[in-house]
C-alpha cells in the first residue's frame, strides 16, 4: 500500500511539474535578500525565514497547479496535445489529487502562519488569486496576465514575509515577473490556437492571431526589462545588477527566437528551458551584488 501512495505521489508531481516551481522561486528569494539588505542584513533568523518562504511558495503554486489540473480535466482529455496527462488518462484519481491539493493547501498556510500575521492574514487571497486563474480561459483573454499576476505576488510575499509590511519599491518586480509570466504563456497557448477557437476557449492567440500574440508578448517582455531597470535604480543597485538585467534581455530575445508563427515546434525549449534559466541567472547574479554589497 506504502508503495503505491508513493507512486501516486510521484505521478502527482510529475502531473503539476513540480519541477517547475523554480520558475518564481528565484525571484521571491531575490525580494527576500533585498529585504534582508534594506534591514541592514540584521534580519534575525534568516535561514529559518528563508525555508518556510520556500514551503509556501511550494505549497500554493502546489495546491494551484492540482486544482488546474482537476478543473480542466474534461478539457485536457479533448486536447490533443494533453489528454494523456495523468487525470483526462485514467492514471491519478480525483479523490488523490484532490487529497494532494488540499494537504499542499495546509502547508501553504502553516507556513504563512510561522512567518508573520500579515503572511497569514494574506493567504486566503493569495491562494483565491492562484485558483481563480485557472477558472479565465473560460471568459477573458487577459488570463495570461492573471497567471502573470499569480506569479508575480511572489516577490511581494517574500518581502512582507522578511519584513512584515510592503514597500512599494519591491512591486516593480512583481510587475517584472507579472509581464514576464504573461509573455511566455502567451508563447505557450499559441501550441492550442486551434483547439481554443474549437472549444470557445479564450486567449490572446485565439483572438488576435499568431503574429500578432508573439508581439504582444515581446512588449510584454520588454515591459519586464524596463521593470527590471526601475527596480535596479529603486534600491540603487550597482554594475552587477545591470548585468543581470542584460543577461535577462539577452535570454528573452533568445526565446522569441526560437518560436515564429509558422513554426512552434520549439515552444517547450523556450517555455521550459529558457525560462527556467531567466529565473535562475537572475537570481544569481542579483544575489551576488547583494553580498558583495554587504561585504563592501
Amino acid at each position: 500500500m506504502k508503495v503505491v501512495w508513493l507512486a501516486r505521489l510521484a505521478m502527482t508531481l510529475e502531473m503539476i511539474k513540480f519541477e517547475h516551481s523554480i520558475f518564481a522561486l528565484p525571484f521571491a528569494l531575490t525580494a527576500a535578500l533585498l529585504a534582508w539588505r534594506e534591514a541592514g542584513f540584521q534580519t534575525a533568523n534568516l535561514a529559518t525565514k528563508v525555508a518556510w518562504i520556500v514551503l509556501a511558495m511550494v505549497g500554493a503554486r502546489s495546491a494551484a497547479m492540482a486544482f488546474n489540473r482537476l478543473l480542466d480535466a474534461e478539457i485536457d482529455a479533448r486536447n490533443p496535445r494533453t489528454r494523456m496527462r495523468h487525470l483526462p488518462a485514467g492514471l491519478l484519481s480525483r479523490q488523490f489529487v484532490w487529497g494532494f491539493a488540499l494537504a499542499s493547501a495546509l502547508l501553504f498556510f502553516t507556513a504563512a502562519l510561522m512567518l508573520n500575521p500579515l503572511c497569514f492574514q494574506l493567504a486566503p487571497i493569495a491562494l483565491a488569486v492562484l485558483l481563480f486563474y485557472s477558472y479565465t480561459k473560460r471568459f477573458t483573454s487577459a488570463s495570461h496576465l492573471v497567471l502573470g499576476f499569480a506569479l508575480g505576488m511572489a516577490p511581494s510575499a517574500a518581502w512582507i514575509a522578511m519584513q512584515g509590511s510592503l514597500d512599494p519599491r519591491i512591486v516593480w518586480l512583481t510587475a517584472a515577473v507579472t509581464l514576464w509570466t504573461a509573455g511566455f504563456d502567451i508563447i505557450y497557448a499559441c501550441q492550442d490556437f486551434e483547439f481554443d477557437r474549437r472549444e470557445g476557449l479564450f486567449s490572446i492567440p485565439k483572438s488576435v492571431g499568431l503574429a500578432k500574440a508573439l508581439w504582444i508578448a515581446r512588449l510584454f517582455h520588454l515591459g519586464m526589462v524596463a521593470c527590471l531597470a526601475a527596480l535596479a535604480m529603486a534600491f540603487k543597485l550597482g554594475t552587477l545588477a545591470w548585468v543581470g538585467i542584460l543577461i535577462v534581455a539577452g535570454l528573452l530575445v533568445y526565446e522569441h527566437r526560437l518560436v515564429k508563427p509558422s513554426d512552434l515546434s520549439r515552444v517547450n525549449a523556450a517555455f521550459f528551458t529558457v525560462n527556467g534559466w531567466v529565473s535562475m541567472l537572475f537570481f544569481a547574479v542579483w544575489a551576488t551584488e547583494i553580498v558583495l554589497h554587504r561585504q563592501g
